[in-house]
């Protein structure tokens, strides 16, 4: 999933999703282990899509991704 994608999603539903791929991220572990899985590099898939919706939200905890936001808008007057 693309991180746009996550951007748009709400707090709920950031940790909604959130423990939807730790869920199937277990699955697809098990599958793994048991010879079942026929590609094994969507197990990096799902780790890195976990890390960004860790980032996006401890972005908003801290409330990063508004004052990131405010900088580009601020440097963009600067120019014009």
């Amino acid at each position: 999933m693309k991180a746009q994608e996550f951007f748009s999603m709400t707090t709920d539903e950031l940790l909604a999703k959130q423990k939807a791929l730790k869920v199937e991220l277990f699955n697809l572990r098990f599958s793994h282990a048991t010879g079942q899985l026929t590609n094994p590099l969507i197990l990096n898939t799902y780790k890195k899509d976990i890390a960004r919706v860790k980032t996006i939200l401890r972005e908003r905890e801290l409330g990063i991704a508004r004052v990131a936001k405010e900088v580009n808008k601020a440097s963009n007057k600067a120019k014009a």
